[in-house]
């Protein structure tokens, strides 16, 4: 029903043409859309062999689609009622309902190739407006029919997972036909998509109009509006144009009991709590959002990129520091350690004699003049936006700080670089997991005064955790990819090798959830713009108190109900089962299992 199976992956992430793969030993990477198309990465390869004492295997198959889909439980009176009283479209075809079970989890790649799903909606539906959501969350709410809105698939919390041990009829609603730009206001600069818009496709509608939103997360090309909003999303740019609560003016979402939205488009309202912020984060356990108000800007006149060294990441956070105390950032500012640049580096195509030499003659005058050591050395890459006038001005301002931290600039093409290269490494984990090493990122946010400290603490702690299970090879990184006045963003990169370990995600996991212990208790957040989902929902009732959590329950209890969004998000989905027992009519019978 969409072009998801004609354009994208069944079983990962991203494009179909998009791949890294083996050949003759050597990894290379096919596809057209990014600047590693066509290249032979043999320094990569390299440092996988090095890394994880791992060749590659390019006769490893990658999975097939399976033969048998598990069979769907059945609501006639719901099924009746959709096709007679809507025309909305809708799908019972076993692929439409597995590529929309689960998201980009570590655990559902690995479920999806493995064949674990035995839950999976039982039906997937299209609406093309607002007016047939309505009508399709008062049929799922009258026939007790759980929801899951679907964007763009890319959560990395769990979000979209289907709950495993849901009774009832799983009906998936995939916004992707609800993608048209409403309405544009030139003099207020404001406009209003529907919700189920991919980020690379608003950017283009903007573009025409020479405008821009400038909301560019990792999941860009992907992504999707309504989705940025259920997660309280943050992009790359943020530094000029706002994390999505500060572009955000209004938003409609169905719920249930009916829609909730703000009235007046005004900039700022003082009138009691905004529930704009209801919506916001609320990862579709409340209802499905279907139109979203943004703040646009005029496209920059100008883009230039530039990157930074640092002899060490100590100086590259007190260079972060000053920049968002000084608030000068540029539109982007991104600081990786040691461990992260020189998997950057390795990620470089084969160069040419002369470019070798040049790069050579470069990594001299970096050791022997600067003085810098290469197993210490760090680097931020920058991205400026704006006239002219204002970007010269920034990158003054941008290398005069640097130098007072031993920085000094390491080129714009370095920094385009790093900056486009963001967008593929989601690539790199699915090639792994083929080669057999488990790998994914996972973010905090953190007061100042204790970013080093998180930084240093959860590296250990993971390398502790390596060795107490045995790992040998295993790589673990980090950097800080957004900056406030208060703190910033830190990433972490986590990888081991897992060939002949038995149930190597159950491992991963284990391991990740000892470094968010680590990050909670160094003063971190949960989540700065992931998400709780359900990988992190046990954390979520004492990260907003046994109070906060009740003022939630309550909100979906009277938003809905009978709890059809039961997606087991932010609180744990046992939680929301019990609550959908107790509020609702008895449920259908168990699935029959069947053979994937």
């Amino acid at each position: 029903m969409s072009d998801l199976q004609e354009t994208l992956k069944w079983f990962g992430w991203g494009y179909n043409d998009s791949q890294f793969y083996g050949q003759d030993g050597i990894i290379c990477f096919r596809g057209d859309k990014y600047p590693l198309g066509g290249c032979e990465l043999r320094n990569f390869t390299k440092w996988v062999e090095k890394k994880f004492e791992l060749t590659v295997d390019p006769s490893k198959p990658y999975p097939q689609l399976p033969q048998t889909y598990p069979r769907p439980v059945e609501n006639a009176p719901f099924l009746t009622e959709l096709r007679g009283s809507t025309k909305v479209e809708h799908s019972l075809e076993g692929i439409d309902r597995l590529i929309r079970c689960h998201g980009q989890t570590l655990n559902d790649i690995y479920s999806l190739w493995h064949n674990k799903f035995h839950r999976i909606p039982d039906i997937v539906v299209w609406p093309h407006c607002h007016d047939e959501v309505v009508q399709l969350v008062r049929l799922a709410h009258k026939h007790n029919v759980m929801m899951v809105p679907y964007g763009g698939g890319t959560s990395v919390s769990g979000a979209i997972t289907c709950p495993q041990e849901e009774k009832r009829t799983i009906c998936a609603l995939d916004t992707s036909q609800m993608n048209r730009l409403l309405w544009l206001n030139r003099e207020n600069l404001t406009v209003c998509f529907e919700a189920g818009i991919v980020g690379q496709d608003l950017e283009r509608v903007l573009r025409e109009q020479g405008l821009t939103v400038g909301h560019e997360p990792d999941s860009y090309e992907f992504s999707t509006l309504g989705g940025w909003v259920a997660t309280r999303a943050s992009g790359m740019k943020k530094n000029v144009y706002g994390n999505i609560e500060d572009l955000v003016v209004r938003v409609r979402m169905v719920t249930p009991t009916g829609t909730l939205e703000r009235e007046c488009s005004a900039p700022r309202v003082s009138c009691g709590p905004d529930f704009n912020h209801v919506i916001l984060g609320s990862e579709g356990t409340l209802g499905v959002i279907t139109e979203v108000v943004l703040k646009v800007r005029p496209l920059p006149v100008v883009k230039r990129y530039g990157s930074l060294a640092f002899p060490n990441f100590e100086q590259g956070v007190l260079f972060m520091r000053e920049v968002a105390l000084r608030r000068c950032q540029p539109a982007s500012v991104r600081l990786m350690d040691n461990e992260q640049f020189m998997f950057g580096q390795a990620l470089k195509p084969e160069k040419s004699w002369w470019t070798s030499l040049v790069d050579g003659l470069k990594q001299r005058y970096v050791t022997a003049w600067k003085g810098i050591d290469l197993s210490e050395i760090c680097a931020a890459t920058l991205l400026f936006e704006g006239d002219l006038k204002d970007v010269k001005r920034q990158e003054a301002i941008i290398y005069e700080i640097a130098a007072k931290f031993k920085g000094f600039p390491a080129g714009g093409q370095n920094g385009e670089r790093g900056y486009i290269l963001t967008f593929v490494i989601a690539y790199i984990r699915d090639f792994g997991l083929h080669q057999g090493i488990v790998a994914e990122s996972f973010e905090t946010s953190v007061p100042w005064d204790r970013c080093s400290l998180l930084c240093r603490s959860v590296k250990q702690r993971v390398v502790s955790e390596c060795h107490k299970r045995r790992i040998t090879f295993y790589t673990i990184s980090c950097r800080v990819t957004q900056t406030y006045d208060a703190g910033a963003c830190i990433y972490f990169y986590f990888g081991f090798r897992c060939v002949d370990v038995a149930n190597p995600v159950a491992l991963f996991e284990a391991i990740e959830h000892s470094a968010r212990d680590e990050i909670l208790s160094c003063g971190g957040s949960l989540s700065h713009h992931h998400g709780v989902g359900k990988i992190r929902s046990n954390w979520y009732r004492k990260a907003v108190t046994d109070t906060g959590s009740s003022l939630y329950s309550a909100t979906k209890r009277h938003l809905d109900p009978k709890n059809i969004f039961a997606l087991g998000n932010l609180l744990p989905l046992e939680e929301d089962i019990q609550k959908a027992a107790a509020s609702s009519p008895a449920s259908p019978a168990s699935p029959p299992k069947a053979k994937l």
